[in-house]
Order: C-alpha cells, then sequence, then structure tokens
C-alpha cells in the first residue's frame, strides 16, 4: 500500500511535530516502512555548514529509513520567522514542485509518508502560495491537530471549514491538551459533532512535551487509517 498525510495545526506550537512522530511509530508498529517530511523548517542551525531542523532530524531518526536529510526537510531557514518571509531574507523562493520532486522520491522508499506542516493552514510559503497550494498538488489527505486551549473550538471549526472548502480531505482530527487548566472534555464534546471526521487520538497533557516522550505516550488510534 501506499498512503500519505499531511499535518496541519490550528496554530503553531500545539503538537504537530509529535503527533507526526506518533504516527510515523504507529505506522512502524504495524510493519509498514515509514518516512516522514517536514518540508519547510524556520529557526534551524548550522552543522558543518549546512542548515538543519531539530524537528526534521527527529522526523528522519524516528523513521529508520535511510535516506537524505534534504528529501525530508528541503527548504531550511535560519530565522524562526514565517517561511516566506524567511525565504526572502535568504533570498531564495519556496517551489512546490521542488518539495513534490523530494516527495516522489521518499515514495520508492517507503509505503506510508506523514508530512508535517509549518505553522497553521494558510501559512504563505512564497509570493502568491500557501501551504494548501502543497496539499492540493500532492493530492493527499490532511489530519488536523487542535491544541486545545482558549480559542481552540473557533480556530479549530474555522480550520477544519478552510480545508474543505479549498477541496482538501480532511481525514481526521487530534485533540491535543496543551493547556493543564483548560477544560479539554467540554471543548471535545464540542467539536466532535461538529467538526463531523474522526477524532483519531487523545493526547493527555505533558508537562515536558519533547517529541519522543511525546510519541511514546501515544494513546491507540480510534479510527483505522489505513481502511
Amino acid at each position: 500500500m501506499k498512503s500519505t498525510w499531511f499535518i496541519t495545526g490550528t496554530d503553531t506550537g500545539i503538537g504537530k511535530t509529535g503527533c507526526t512522530l506518533a504516527l510515523i511509530q504507529y505506522f512502524k508498529n504495524q510493519g509498514f516502512r515509514v518516512a516522514g517530511m517536514k518540508p519547510i523548517a524556520t529557526g534551524c542551525y548550522y552543522q558543518q555548514g549546512n542548515l538543519r531542523n531539530r524537528d526534521a532530524e527527529v522526523i528522519l531518526t524516528t523513521s529508520g529509513l535511510e535516506v537524505p536529510y534534504e528529501w525530508v526537510n528541503p527548504y531550511a531557514f535560519e530565522p524562526p520567522i514565517a517561511p516566506h518571509l524567511a525565504a526572502i531574507h535568504a533570498g531564495i523562493t519556496i517551489e512546490v514542485a521542488a518539495i513534490v520532486d523530494k516527495y516522489q522520491q521518499l515514495c520508492n522508499h517507503a509505503d506510508i509518508i506523514i508530512i508535517e506542516g509549518i505553522g497553521g493552514w494558510r501559512v504563505p510559503i512564497n509570493t502568491k502560495q500557501t501551504l494548501t497550494d502543497l496539499v492540493l498538488a500532492l493530492n493527499i489527505p490532511v489530519i488536523l491537530v487542535v491544541g486545545l486551549r482558549l480559542g481552540c473550538i473557533n480556530h479549530a471549526l474555522l480550520t477544519a471549514e478552510t480545508i474543505q472548502s479549498d477541496g482538501c480531505t480532511l481525514a481526521g482530527w487530534i485533540a491535543n491538551s496543551i493547556d493543564h487548566q483548560f477544560d479539554t472534555l467540554g471543548s471535545i464534546a464540542t467539536l466532535k459533532p461538529r467538526l463531523m471526521t474522526p477524532l483519531l487520538a487523545q493526547i493527555p497533557y505533558l508537562i515536558d512535551p519533547e517529541p519522543l516522550q511525546f510519541a511514546q505516550t501515544w494513546p491507540a488510534i480510534t479510527t483505522d487509517l489505513t481502511g
């Protein structure tokens, strides 16, 4: 089988990387060859003269596939700012076709690919395109990570509506608790009948949400994504 999902979120800093890693491990546990991508990353650092992103490195390590780093993270930028602004600062243009090319190379080495977006759904990647254009070019379904905090109901409903109105398929959503004082159960109960797509997993609040620890605490997925 060949399957791919794009991981987006209601905002930045709401657990997309942790969910990406957890999904990679989930499918690996079922015996699939799994690759991960973080096509665009900002806030990167130099290693032996090349820009590297910590999350992308962990994604590559977790997948266990021996593929070039550049296939996982084609665009890496040093400033921790919006990707289109980072690209302008670097004097380059983020090209959807270049990301699709690396994706197709990964397809030759994996049964399943999990692709992590950057920021939220409508983040610009160049002067004319957003992440939406990348998902449309890849023609893949989307999984929405909802960061459970004040305002999440509105953010989740608006994001889900936009994903679908953009012509993309919303395969499911993940409820990720990021505020230990927030009423997560009430928000989940409100969102479940309104999002009209499967709740794939509910992540408990983690004191130190380090990506690998996040993956290790991943609960069972409630819906068979491969079915």
